[in-house]
């Protein structure tokens, strides 16, 4: 009997997976923290002795290669992916036998990327599973169009092929198992669900219930934009990243945190939203615990630029230090522990209002009010706040100077990213309010603008509250 034990990164939304037959394992895509991975087939009394990569990664540094030199096991990559590193190269049609009762046929399934491969699971002659990666989702497929616009094209086209290649080669009982479309911006549209099969896929898929034609126009309108960060993933990856130093990072003083904050380095505020707004230490930004953490600070932050972690706890501190390692950012310059008192040293704390969108309501009057949306661009293409400035989450740093006069409140569809941005604008010394509240009860209120009622040339990008 076989068992495929997935392990969840939520942060990034992926899965990576360990599947073993009682004595032997093998892993799938596995994230740079893999000790996670090695727990958790120690737990099961079973040994790793293949660790397969079914692409070069865009969004998270793997630990395939460190993994596989910890465990002594044979490290399979595409034998088309430069890399820099020695591996068990593999291509299209090869079959690897895994122990006694498992056997791993290698899928050539380009679109993610060019060279990506899918891995089809048998054991005892049964079609038990298929290793899909950032081919076949669960009701989408990974989006095509992170290599560049030079290469979209071709490789939404060949995302459809591969679609079919899988659905028309395995059984429809083949359990599916992909790595990327819980959360993950690897995912061309939002997945459904938390488990299919190739039957299932075959009645719900686009890829597979729609003509190539049709599916590429329907993908490539719902693409929006990815994390800059992904553009440091794929070179990290072909250079072959070692394992993550996770062991914790020195404490700093008042003193210290203050001198990097007008150093212009970031001091990161770990609590959730609530806390920060209520008292912080000036200077600080806040990307919570609570939500996609490291996803919005990679976005955000200027590459390279030293973080400093603060946390309620050194666990706090420990798991936000976790989930960077997945990004490449690898060593916080320092940490400290407990609140907003410790870390200022008597200076005064910084502070700032929520609100609700009753709360916006009623405030529409005032003359110096500007009301900021950082939504993506198709959210804000189904409603809208008439005008609101719209300036996306990750493009608010370098368009600071776009945010017209006066006192700013902050909103997106949620409340995690308004906080996020009124955050870094009270830090530049801007008047803010974070509307902390979903959007829907915007859309309950009235104030809101639907796509029939806004005019076909507009720019919303431009639009600033009159």
């Amino acid at each position: 009997m076989i068992t495929v034990l997935p392990v969840e990164t939520p942060g990034l939304g992926d899965r990576t997976y360990l599947a073993h037959d009682g004595s032997v394992a093998l892993v799938v895509d596995p994230q740079r923290d893999y000790d996670r991975v090695t727990e958790l087939a120690d737990a099961a009394g079973v040994r790793i002795t293949h660790v397969f990569e079914t692409h070069i990664h865009n969004d998270y540094v793997t630990g395939g290669l460190a993994l596989a030199r910890e465990a002594g096991a044979r490290y399979l990559v595409n034998a088309d992916d430069e890399v820099s590193y020695e591996r068990v190269p593999v291509r299209d049609g090869q079959v690897i036998e895994v122990g006694d009762t498992m056997r791993v046929r290698v899928i050539h399934t380009p679109g993610h990327t060019h060279t990506h491969l899918s891995y089809a699971l048998e054991a005892d002659g049964e079609q038990v599973a298929v290793f899909t990666g950032g081919s076949l989702l669960y009701g989408t497929t990974g989006r095509p169009d992170l290599l560049g616009p030079d290469h979209t094209d071709t490789l939404v086209r060949a995302q459809w092929r591969s679609a079919r290649r899988l659905a028309e080669e395995l059984p429809d009982e083949t359990a599916v198992y992909p790595t990327h479309g819980f959360g993950s911006f690897c995912s061309a549209t939002q997945a459904t669900g938390l488990s299919s099969t190739i039957g299932e896929e075959k009645r719900t898929n686009t890829a597979l219930t729609a003509g190539e034609e049709a599916y590429v126009e329907q993908l490539l309108a719902g693409l929006d934009a990815f994390p800059a960060y992904y553009a440091h993933m794929g070179p990290a990856n072909a250079d072959g990243p070692g394992a993550p130093d996770l062991s914790a990072p020195s404490v700093a003083d008042p003193a210290e945190l203050r001198r990097r904050i007008e150093a212009g380095e970031w001091v990161v505020d770990l609590r959730d939203r609530t806390a920060f707004a209520a008292g912080h230490l000036a200077g600080s930004l806040n990307f919570g615990l609570d939500g996609q953490f490291v996803t919005y600070l990679g976005w955000l932050i200027p590459w390279g630029t030293p973080v400093t972690l603060l946390g309620e706890s050194a666990e706090d501190v420990a798991e936000a230090q976790r989930e960077l390692v997945r990004i490449g950012i690898d060593r916080p310059a320092a940490m400290a522990t407990g609140g907003p008192g410790d870390w200022a040293g008597g200076e005064p704390l910084a502070s700032y209002e929520r609100a609700t969108f009753g709360d916006l309501k009623a405030a529409l009057g005032d003359d110096d009010l500007v009301v900021l949306d950082v939504r993506r661009d198709q959210e804000r293409a189904d409603a809208r706040i008439p005008g609101s400035v719209h300036i996306p989450i990750h493009e608010v740093p370098g368009r600071l100077d776009e945010i017209p006069a006066g006192r700013v409140w902050v909103h997106c569809a949620g409340g995690y990213r308004a906080g996020i941005v009124a955050a870094l604008l009270h830090a530049r010394g801007r008047d803010v309010v974070a509307v902390d509240d979903s959007f829907d009860n915007a859309l309950g209120l009235g104030l809101c603008a639907l796509p029939s009622e806004t005019p076909a040339s507009s720019d919303n990008r431009q639009e600033i509250n009159a």
